[in-house]
């Protein structure tokens, strides 16, 4: 892992939806930690055009996160009746609410593409690969790393370079095997709990945002510290300006696990819709997400905070406008 990290423990955490861009993995990349691509919600066309771009930006290792497909069973009335509820809300802001569609991210045409010409490292959230084409990656030259969440989900990741443990803290989605809550472990307990079970290299994600917490973890065994919120607010973040202005807005002023967005828990900003819908939509991914999207995009749109997924970890407070490298910089300064 050392190889792929270069000379600084920092990883710039996968953030799907907009927010990684190019440049800003190339810019933690070439500060010397390992910046990360999203392939979540891309088409398989997109991923790789980011990738070109950011080769062309950096000569350093960088990676791409993927989506398991979602395998699990949903109720299509639950999703149909959370639509109908939302319809109030959708008219509100002179859109439908959206309607379901493919399950799987284009799955198995982003790991044709990548196992064809792979970046250094692509990772994984939502589940496990199988082995055929974890070692299809590793052939190729590819660094495999698993995210995990549990004690259970890192014995079953076999066959990767690494592990992500991700703590209940990291915002954004729950990067667990299944649409649940169980065993929500924070970092610091997560971190040792797995390092008992396993000699695999970690990088420990959730809740971290200065030097100081980045020299906690790797004190407890992390080989790496994985910060995502602390880069939304950087200049070269592909976040909207709604979520980049919520961060510092006084309004909000606590985060909280919801399914109210996507169907899949996800630690976010309390805004109004979480609020208000975190108890009436159902454990289903990505189908509410597809339902909300409309609705999302229209909220942003018209600079309304209280209608857009505002995923943040615990930490959101700690965010600054600061360039990515000097972050990275920063961030390994301890």
């Amino acid at each position: 892992m050392s190889a792929v990290l270069t000379e600084l423990p920092i990883v710039q955490a996968p953030m799907a939806g907009g927010p990684s861009t190019p440049e800003l993995a190339a810019a933690v990349s070439n500060a010397g930690g390992l910046g990360f691509l999203a392939a979540g919600y891309r088409t398989t066309e997109a991923m790789r055009a980011d990738i070109a771009a950011t080769r062309e930006l950096t000569s350093r290792p960088f990676g791409m996160n993927v989506f398991m497909p979602s395998l699990d069973a949903i109720d299509p009335a639950a999703v149909a009746a959370y639509r109908d509820l939302l319809a109030p809300e959708a008219a509100r802001l002179g859109v439908e609410p959206g309607t379901p569609g493919a399950r799987d991210d284009a799955y198995d045409a982003k790991i044709a593409d990548l196992v064809s010409d792979p970046p250094a490292v692509v990772s994984f959230t939502f589940g496990c690969p199988s082995p055929d084409v974890i070692r299809a990656l590793k052939d190729r030259g590819a660094t495999v790393v698993l995210t995990v969440t549990s004690v259970d989900e890192a014995r079953r990741a076999s066959g990767a370079d690494a592990l992500c443990l991700q703590g209940f803290e990291a915002g954004g989605h729950r990067g667990s095997f299944t649409n649940t809550l169980d065993d929500p472990l924070a970092l610091r307990a997560l971190l040792p709990a797995v390092r008992e079970i396993t000699r695999q290299p970690l990088i420990a994600a959730g809740g971290l945002a200065t030097a100081a917490d980045v020299a906690g973890i790797l004190s407890l065994g992390a080989v790496a510290a994985q910060l995502g919120t602390a880069f939304l607010r950087c200049p070269e973040s592909g976040a909207s300006d709604v979520h980049k202005a919520a961060l510092t807005d006084p309004r909000y002023t606590s985060t909280a696990m919801t399914r109210a967005f996507s169907g899949r828990p996800a630690r976010g900003l309390v805004n109004r819709f979480l609020a208000e819908h975190s108890g009436d939509a159902p454990a289903a991914y990505p189908d509410v997400h597809y339902v909300t999207a409309p609705l999302r995009r229209a909220s942003a749109a018209q600079g309304d905070p209280d209608g857009v997924n505002l995923w943040a970890g615990e930490s959101f407070r700690e965010t600054t406008e600061t360039p990515a490298a000097d972050l990275v910089t920063a961030l390994a300064s301890a």
